[in-house]
């Protein structure tokens, strides 16, 4: 039993039962509804991309929002809603599940497009071993849930985390049937889809034409066709978009390429008008090195001035947090920003003294509240203010929102998460 916690990082006998417990029950419900599976993984992008795929296939599957887990994806097959903040809600998900494995409906479109993260190990490969997709979509690798990984290393199962974090993304490719799609930039991504069983599609970054990005549109030109969207988006989502492109034309789906409606997952690259006519670029949902990079590399390319970067620090980097924090100095640095404000114990520890060396100017702080007294204070209204980061970055944007209403869009707006900013006096 210990060996079997350990494989899937589990910590106790509860969650091992609760998710075999709940896997068992959805998998009668998959089983009847029996897909065509389309897998998405990496370490970031991944909702985007399932957003871009929602958007051409429409109706014709269902879509795994805000389940990325095997518990999260059992509930999602179960048609249930997972835990929210009542322990309480534990005993009604084990009674009703075999109440819904047996005698729920289920789902009738054709395909489920399902996330699958990668967050600890063998979480992926479990998942995968699972639902063994049809097709799967690698979209980016990097070192994203470090901390969890360290172990890995420490006991020499890998020579680094890059190697056990990548490996843990590759089952996913590996228990693929048909088709995997991977960034053919990348070393680690072919090197580790080498020999498998699908076919596999490497997309290239040299097939972008031209990129062209403002605060309210993007312009994505590739030779045969042209992408557009109503706000702001990473130059790296090129890569996803050709991606979509192929494969939509394996599903013999026609391809929409005006993408001006599309309602962007929050806190991926969101567009919101701010008081005195600030332009608001959020993009606080996660924060790790390579969002990081995609996000500042776009702030780098926008057509736009008076740039401002209010960066949050990136945690779950364990050991290696002190180097990340750097390297982001260097990232914000290319940017050229008129102004830069770090909100966390980290950036200020590690990344202010490099800006230093740099020649940034920069503000630190613990707190919030300082952060939006200051861009209160010293905005004219000719600003474009991008957010990227953790600590309650999202507070700060819905204090500076000239709409109050677009406070709807932003992350994290669950009850739990309302609730931990209450606690710091963030109302």
């Amino acid at each position: 039993m210990t060996a079997l916690l350990k494989s899937l990082h589990l910590d106790n006998l509860f969650d091992y039962v609760a998710v075999n417990y709940f896997r068992f029950f959805a998998n009668f419900a998959l089983r009847r509804w029996h897909p065509r599976i389309i897998a998405i993984t990496g370490s970031a992008g991944k909702t985007t991309m399932l957003h871009l795929i929602e958007y051409e296939m429409e109706g014709r599957a269902h879509y795994s929002h805000h389940a990325n887990s095997p518990l999260g994806i059992s509930f999602d097959l179960l048609g249930v809603r997972g835990v929210e903040g009542s322990r309480w809600r534990w005993l009604w998900l084990f009674l009703i599940a075999p109440f819904k494995a047996i005698t729920s409906r289920g789902y009738k479109e054709e395909y489920y497009v399902v996330e699958i993260d990668g967050a600890r190990p063998h979480e992926a490969e479990y998942v995968a071993k699972w639902l063994r997709p049809e097709i799967s979509l690698w979209v980016t690798v990097g070192l994203s849930h470090a901390v969890n990984f360290a172990h890995q290393v420490e006991i020499g199962n890998y020579a680094s985390l890059d190697e056990a974090i990548a490996h843990e993304f590759s089952t996913i490719p590996e228990y693929t049937t048909e088709r995997v799609y991977i960034d053919g930039d990348s070393d680690v991504m072919r090197d580790l889809t080498k020999g498998i069983k699908a076919k596999v599609i490497a997309v290239k970054h040299q097939d972008l034409k031209r990129y062209n990005v403002y605060p309210t549109r993007t312009d994505f030109i590739f030779e045969d066709v042209s992408f557009h969207f109503s706000g702001p988006q990473p130059k790296e989502l090129a890569v996803q978009l050709m991606m979509l492109a192929d494969l939509m034309q394996y599903l013999k789906i026609s391809l929409r390429t005006d993408f001006r409606d599309l309602l962007v997952a929050p806190g991926r690259s969101s567009y919101f008008k701010g008081i005195k006519g600030i332009n608001i670029i959020d993009s606080s949902y996660n924060a790790h090195l390579i969002s990081m990079q995609s996000i500042l590399e776009m702030a780098q390319h926008m057509r736009t001035g008076h740039k401002w970067l209010v960066i949050g620090d990136m945690v779950d980097e364990g050991t290696i947090e002190v180097d990340e924090h750097r390297k982001l100095a260097d990232l914000i640095a290319a940017v050229n920003p008129e102004m830069v404000i770090l909100v966390g114990k980290r950036t200020k520890k590690y990344t202010a003294p490099r800006l230093k060396e740099l020649g940034v100017d920069t503000r630190t702080t613990l707190d919030p509240k300082k952060a939006l007294k200051f861009i209160q204070e010293n905005i004219s209204g000719d600003e474009t203010i991008i957010f990227k980061g953790s600590q309650y970055l999202e507070w700060i944007i819905e204090q500076l929102l000239e709409n109050p209403e677009d406070a709807a869009r932003l992350p994290r707006r669950e009850k739990a998460a309302m609730r931990r900013r209450e606690k710091k006096g963030l109302t």
